[in-house]
């Protein structure tokens, strides 16, 4: 066992994370311009009080406003999603996504700028790692329209809960299940889709640091021909316990390792990792057992034009 410091953003150890505005981002117009539902303050607080929260932020969900729901259709398709207050939703104990894990998540941010404006990054590259992840688990999925545009509706009618650009920002979850009830293993006969949002605190509080992350020899978090490749929602709870493990030694997370030779890298628990070493870039290449990050791939691009020729993926 041997430990390893590693100093990287969501996806990374390579900190071109000040680049990402620079292209592939969308810019949302006013709520109002669009028209988006605006957010008004349902839990009975004040923009005032929300305001006094953003030093006290964590990484724990908060109930804002609003919540985004679309259900499939008969033929596959979505339609009719809006917006609704936040709340729970209604689900078969016998849905698929209960008894079986048919389902898919994906992650996303919204920040605010300088000036005040709500930054998306690539939001459409996240609608297309969907519906792949969909195919692979026997699910229909929105099309890449209809997952910008719930994306960019909820955010907008949740825009009081964007931190200022110091203080975090807006983590936006959408949600794949198979909620129609199964017993036997077959997939759902209806699908719901559904995001969420909550403001959390930058993850790197006075910028990017050091991590200590530990290679995790025992447990592994994807192996061939499995979902590794996709964000399939059975894929976290198995690595609970090696990252557990790994904080309660002191360590941030585990580093893992392929289920085959059990030698090489591959990734943290949440990220893609990258090293760098005389001036040259690698990342271990996706083959099925790998996420295809969407920050992994911008990585990649961004250091092509800024010039980076050692760039291997290994």
């Amino acid at each position: 066992m041997f430990n390893v410091q590693l100093s990287f953003t969501n996806a990374t150890i390579f900190q071109f994370s000040s680049s990402f505005m620079v292209q592939h981002h969308l810019q949302l117009a006013a709520a109002s311009s669009h028209g988006w539902l605006r957010a008004t303050p349902s839990d009975g607080h004040s923009e005032t009080s929300v305001d006094k929260r953003w030093d006290s932020l964590a990484f724990n969900p908060v109930k804002t406003d609003y919540i985004y729901v679309m259900k499939s259709c008969k033929d596959g398709s979505f339609s009719n999603g809006g917006l609704r207050h936040y709340g729970n939703i209604e689900i078969s104990p016998s849905a698929a996504v209960l008894n079986y894990g048919q389902g898919i998540i994906e992650n996303l941010k919204a920040y605010k700028n300088k000036n005040g404006s709500i930054i998306l990054f690539r939001v459409e590259e996240n609608g297309l790692r969907m519906r792949v992840g969909a195919d692979r688990m026997c699910m229909p999925a929105p099309t890449i329209e209809q997952f910008v545009e719930a994306v960019t509706s909820t955010v907008s009618a949740n825009e009081r809960w964007i931190p200022p650009s110091n203080k975090g920002f807006l983590h936006v979850r959408p949600l794949l299940m198979g909620n129609g009830p199964v017993l036997s293993l077959t997939p759902a006969p209806e699908f719901i889709f559904l995001i969420y949002v909550t403001p959390v605190r930058n993850y790197f509080e006075g910028g990017l640091k050091p991590i200590n992350v530990v290679v995790e020899n025992d447990i592994h978090r994807a192996t061939l021909g499995g979902v590794g490749n996709i964000k399939a929602i059975g894929n976290y709870a198995g690595i609970m316990k090696a990252q557990a493990k790994a904080k309660a030694n002191g360590f941030s997370d585990g580093l893992y390792l392929d289920s085959i030779h059990n030698r090489y890298l591959e990734e943290v628990s949440t990220a893609n990792v990258f090293f760098v070493k005389d001036n040259t870039i690698s990342t271990p290449v996706l083959g099925g057992t790998i996420l295809p990050g969407i920050t992994r791939k911008s990585i990649i691009e961004i250091a092509h034009s800024q010039g980076f020729k050692g760039i291997s993926v290994v």
